[in-house]
């Protein structure tokens, strides 16, 4: 590697994008009615949509770990006016996307680097995408949520609840590298909170067993926001909750 040419993405990134590109058609399929059968999930995206609307200045909203759009274009629909677009590692997840949602926008990209300007977001949406970071990247993942944040916009993120990771070969008929990062609320609320960000709620809920979409795992919910600005400095970690 010469001295112009980029850094080469880690490894996992390699592999999670090649994993998802050769899936990602029977992806789309799979989980285009995924959040159908999910009351609960329908309801914390709107909790977030609602926050994002009411705090987030009007800025854009991003999908981080969009795939196929199916939760971009979910945002869109609530009718809150928000301007939502995704984001993915993945060209051909993003084909899908593109192709499923033609109205909206898609932009391939990292979320440890998102490349976006400071405090440009009124909003960001980890819908089960921090699952593939491992434990020593996720600290420069959040700070770079923390950097993308306005003042005052919320992140959500979904994850599945464990302590012990998952390594999965072959999916939908394919072959695949996939580590699946399962970690406790109360260690993602306290890395949110070590890269700046104040915790609003944490929601756990048992794994589905039964029905189109059988998890392994329950399932995680942390919705938290950049503190606002008050005299030139970020307000502390106040008004925290947990459920």
């Amino acid at each position: 590697m010469t001295a112009s040419e980029p850094p080469s993405p880690p490894d996992f990134l390699r592999a999670t994008r090649r994993s998802y590109d050769a899936i990602a058609g029977e992806y789309a399929r799979w989980t285009r009615d995924e959040l159908a059968a999910k009351p609960l999930e329908r309801g914390l995206l709107a909790v977030f949509a609602e926050r994002a609307a009411a705090d987030g200045g009007g800025l854009p909203v991003a999908d981080v770990g969009c795939g196929t759009g199916r939760v971009t274009a979910h945002l869109h629909g609530l009718g809150l006016g928000l301007d939502v677009f995704g984001i993915d590692l993945a060209p051909q997840m993003l084909a899908e996307a593109r192709k499923e949602h033609p109205g909206l926008r898609f932009e391939e990209g990292s979320m440890l680097g998102l490349g976006l300007p400071d405090a440009s977001l009124g909003g960001l949406l980890a819908w089960y995408s921090t699952i593939h970071v491992p434990d020593e990247e996720l600290p420069r993942v959040f700070a770079e949520f923390h950097r993308v944040l306005a003042p005052g916009a919320p992140v959500q993120l979904g994850f599945q609840i464990g302590d012990e990771p998952l390594r999965m070969t072959e999916a939908l008929g394919r072959d695949v590298s996939l580590v699946f990062h399962r970690r406790q609320p109360e260690r993602v609320a306290e890395l949110l909170r070590d890269a700046g960000l104040e915790v609003r709620s944490r929601v756990w809920r048992e794994r589905e067993t039964d029905g189109p979409f059988p998890e392994r795992t329950p399932q995680g919910f942390v919705l938290a926001r950049r503190p606002v600005v008050s005299g030139g400095c970020e307000d502390g970690d106040i008004g925290t909750a947990g459920v």
